[in-house]
């Protein structure tokens, strides 16, 4: 694909030079011997995936500007058998995606089913890499592009692939997530998927607008939620807050309202910045969005969150009728956009229609 807009030509002979895709091996710390892939769209912004977990994103920023929370835990190795209970904790390093799933979305649980951890195992799982395309200067093709394989498998099953590819164009602020689901076993399997979207400082700061558009209601159906009730204003950041210390959080479920062209668009907007990131999924993939917001001291962080469900867990969505079933070789596609705003009408376009 070519860009409209290109004024290196004639003045730059190696891509590196603006952008591109760079692989690496961390060697110190919490993450050492992790494979990572810097990306740089050349546009002003940047994002680190963690190869060896699912592809997430981990660091993202705008310019000088940081846009995602990452966690005290930081990037660690995958760990596929710490599923019990919480243990997901222990490894969550935030940023600005960790993939929840494929299986299993939600708390731990046990049932006749089997034995399920908080939010699923797919966000431990190494990716193999199978693609790597960098931008071309040359002829012009400047599109990129990193496709890898991670699997959520188990002798008896479930065996789901998943087959993630993250592109972008050089010169153009933003990314798409391309995400193939497969059941590759020779039974049905159930199927739920969460894309946990975690925003931080400076993105996120008092005054900060939360934009989505949808109906909602505060996952403990309390109406007098001390923060998504009709009385506060939640979608503006407040300052940190002594009760979200801890385990203290608040949580939405957002049936969202898709725009014209059928799709639903959320993010945030940071009038002191000048910029908006926005995201862009499809309703009928992706029918759920979450909001959670933890304000925590030193753990300021808020997350919207597109899922094929809300985290209720395998048990009740299959209760409420709800749970995904894929047949043997069955398959599900998904796709998510993340872009940076930074002209005034778009921004006020955005605004608008997510208030």
């Amino acid at each position: 694909m070519e860009a409209k807009n290109q004024p290196w030509k004639g003045k730059v002979g190696n891509v590196k030079q603006i952008g591109g895709i760079e692989t690496a091996i961390l060697d110190n710390g919490s993450g050492k011997g992790v494979r990572i892939a810097n990306i740089d769209t050349g546009a002003g912004f940047r994002y680190q995936l963690v190869l060896d977990r699912a592809m997430d994103i981990s660091t993202a920023q705008f310019g000088e500007h940081g846009l995602a929370w990452v966690s005290q835990v930081g990037i660690t190795p995958p760990a596929p058998f710490t599923a019990d209970g919480i243990d997901w904790l222990s490894t969550f390093g935030g940023g600005l995606l960790t993939t929840c799933g494929l299986s299993h979305v939600g708390g731990p649980e046990n049932d006749e089913q089997g034995k399920r951890g908080l939010h699923g195992r797919i966000s431990n799982s190494p990716a193999e890499i199978i693609a790597i395309k960098q931008p071309d200067l040359l002829s012009g093709d400047l599109e990129m592009h990193i496709t890898g394989l991670i699997r959520e498998c188990s002798v008896f099953g479930p065996n789901l692939l998943l087959k993630r590819t993250i592109s972008g164009i050089l010169g153009q602020p933003y990314l798409k997530i391309t995400d193939e689901v497969t059941n590759i076993s020779n039974v049905e399997a159930p199927h739920m998927l969460l894309y946990h979207v975690n925003f931080g400082w400076p993105l996120i700061d008092e005054g900060t607008q939360l934009l989505w558009k949808g109906s909602w209601e505060a996952r403990d159906g309390d109406p007098n939620n001390r923060i998504f009730n009709k009385e506060n204003d939640f979608k503006s950041c407040p300052a940190p807050m002594p009760e979200h210390s801890g385990f203290g959080e608040d949580v939405a479920f957002i049936d969202p309202t898709p725009e014209s062209d059928d799709r639903c668009r959320a993010g945030l907007f940071n009038p002191a910045l000048g910029f908006a990131f926005r995201m862009t999924f499809d309703k009928k993939q992706l029918p759920w969005l979450v909001n959670w917001q933890h304000w925590g001291e030193n753990e300021y962080v808020t997350a919207l969150e597109p899922g094929t469900n809300p985290p209720i867990g395998q048990a009740q969505a299959r209760e409420e009728g709800t749970l995904i079933l894929l047949k043997p070789g069955e398959k599900r596609q998904y796709e998510l956009v993340f872009d940076v705003l930074t002209n005034k009408k778009k921004i006020q376009s955005f605004v608008e229609n997510n208030k």
